[in-house]
């Protein structure tokens, strides 16, 4: 993601394909890995690569390794030995041709690659997820699916490798057919903790509740230290006093190794749980530990992030705007941006009722292609801005559309709902000069606050610090009213507190700007029993409520310094050294 960590792309499927990074414990692969397990006549040894297997490649395996210590001379070297040997052709030479060209940031060459290892895969299951993750990586989601709906995967029995194959779905926001295989796993006699979690997360997606809180309270119960756990299971409902997991939250604060994202996310539990039972000062420490923490733990290009430049936002008008070209037949996005946490869920579920319109989810696709097109990951570095001139905006939108279509589902429409786009809504504009965006809009505090007190990973790394979640709020506002100066009427502002206080009104506008025809009942998000994979998949399956407001004013004292920034501007570069500001 650029400059902020708005977005951080591809982080599932990293270059040493490891197994579920961030679901797989890592100190403990759990019992259906590399132990041995008898299961109704079947051994199961997932972790333990057989005779023949693409993960037995020795050559392979060096490579990996060699990737993974940083030697890319010693990676260009297998990559040698391999053509030596007249194998040259096959899907490992494909695949670390591919690694090698994205780590030295040539991504037409490292799609080129990778697609050609698609095309010479073999009928082996790990060949297939393999080369899968490195095709999400890149944004070749039609391609990807092929992979994935090989015959030959439906006979796959190794439950490790039906949970990579589960998070490949997932990736492609096909949670119904993640959660089959995740069963399947299951019913091959895996109860590992790491299964468990990611049913948990399925089921919660999915709208199972019950079934989701039952899996990840087991999951807690059989790995106490792993935090993780701890934030889906107290968001599933409000903890009270006679049903809450404070001890086992107190437990795995104190067992998690110290500074770790276990710690930090048991910090953001308890705090959600003190909160819930109304212990407000206590719940107030926990956070400030939690953000302390978290940020202290970022690296140093995450912890600091450059505010966006004058040069990227003025670059936009001076790209020449062709004319709108008649719309291609077939399924059209409908965009939804703006911060993380303004909303941006609540829309897409009132507009996902509309009959005509497919939720596709939190998409990937459109920096994707535009890291493609500008043949660079890196969207706030020289390379990038020295192409943004001659970038070729119609060939940006043809590849959007030919790998995201299918997300429409036999609709006119479909949504692609991705908050931190707002970076790139002058790219979108261009490269889809009819789709619709839509802009979230909401009170800066309420955004904000609910920004710092969830748990997000490093995914809004920014928001761990009230200077540099100003900052960014800051950037996300001149971006915006750049966007509307250069592109008059190209984006619609949708006011949240409009949007849940009067939903109706803001639909007429909202569906009479998209093209749509007026249905009535689609503000009744009860409606809607699709997918949801956002940290407000739980609060979707109520209905419409208006506890969002001000949220904050029980904290009012404690976030005068958050209030103040947002005032300033969020000056990033007035922080001292060595200080932090993540609240007191």
């Amino acid at each position: 993601m650029a400059g902020c960590t708005l977005q951080r792309f591809g982080d599932d499927d990293g270059p040493r394909f490891r197994l579920l990074r961030l679901q797989l414990w890592a100190a403990d692969p759990g019992k259906c890995s590399r132990r041995s397990r008898h299961h109704r006549g079947a051994t199961l040894m997932a972790a333990v690569p057989a005779v023949g297997r693409f993960d037995s490649d020795l050559l392979w395996q060096k490579a990996q390794a060699a990737l993974a210590r940083g030697q890319l001379q010693e990676a260009r070297q297998v990559l040698t030995a391999y053509k030596a040997l007249g194998r040259g052709g096959g899907i490992h030479v494909h695949l670390l041709a591919g690694q090698i060209a994205l780590i030295e940031d040539r991504v037409r060459d490292g799609d080129r690659d990778v697609l050609d290892g698609a095309r010479v895969s073999p009928d082996d299951p790990q060949a297939l997820a393999a080369v899968t993750g490195m095709l999400l990586q890149l944004g070749e989601n039609v391609a990807a699916l092929e992979c994935l709906d090989r015959p030959i995967l439906a006979g796959c029995e190794d439950p490790l490798l039906l949970m990579q194959l589960a998070a490949h779905r997932r990736r492609l926001q096909q949670h119904a057919e993640g959660l089959v295989l995740l069963d399947k796993a299951k019913s091959l006699g895996c109860d590992d903790a790491a299964l468990r979690y990611m049913r948990g997360e399925a089921l919660l997606h999915s709208g199972r509740l019950e079934e989701a809180e039952a899996e990840l309270a087991s999951c807690l119960a059989d790995a106490p230290e792993r935090g993780r756990v701890a934030v889906p299971l107290v968001g599933l409902r409000r903890q009270t006093p006679g049903r809450n997991y404070l001890a086992a939250l107190d437990a795995g604060t104190r067992m998690a190794p110290p500074g770790t994202s276990d710690q930090v996310a048991f910090e953001f539990a308890r705090y959600k749980t003190l909160e819930d039972l109304g212990r407000d000062d206590e719940a107030w420490q926990a956070l400030v530990r939690g953000n302390q923490l978290m940020h202290a733990r970022l690296p140093e290009r995450l912890r600091r992030p450059q505010p966006l430049s004058d040069r990227f936002l003025e670059a936009w008008p001076a790209v020449g705007r062709d004319p709108a070209p008649a719309a291609e037949p077939g399924p059209q996005p409908i965009f939804i941006i703006g911060m993380p946490r303004s909303g941006t869920t609540l829309l897409e579920r009132m507009l996902g009722n509309h009959s005509q319109v497919a939720a596709a989810g939190e998409l990937m696709d459109f920096v994707l292609q535009l890291h493609w097109t500008a043949d660079t990951r890196n969207l706030t570095g020289q390379a990038f801005m020295s192409r943004l001139p001659g970038l070729d905006h119609g060939e940006l939108g043809r590849r959007y559309l030919a790998q995201t279509r299918w997300y429409g589902r036999g609709k006119a429409f479909f949504i692609d709902k991705q908050p931190p786009n707002w970076m790139w809504a002058a790219a979108i504009h261009r490269a889809l000069p009819r789709a619709p965006i839509l802009n979230l809009v909401r009170d800066p505090m309420d955004v904000c606050f609910s920004h710092w007190r969830t748990y997000f990973g490093e995914s809004c790394a920014y928001s761990y610090d009230f200077q540099t979640l100003a900052g960014v709020y800051h950037d996300y506002r001149r971006a915006m009213a750049q966007w509307h100066r250069s592109m008059p009427g190209a984006i619609l502002d949708v006011p949240y507190e409009q949007l849940v206080h009067d939903p109706d009104a803001t639909l007429r506008k909202v569906f009479d700007f998209c093209g749509l025809a007026w249905e009535p009942g689609c503000a009744d998000i009860t409606r809607n029993a699709a997918p949801s994979a956002t940290p407000s998949a739980a609060q979707v399956r109520s209905s419409l409520h208006t506890r969002g407001f001000g949220e904050w004013r029980r904290y009012e004292s404690q976030l005068q310094s958050l209030a103040d920034a947002i005032a300033a501007g969020g000056e990033i570069g007035s922080r001292n050294e060595g200080r932090s500001t993540s609240g007191s």
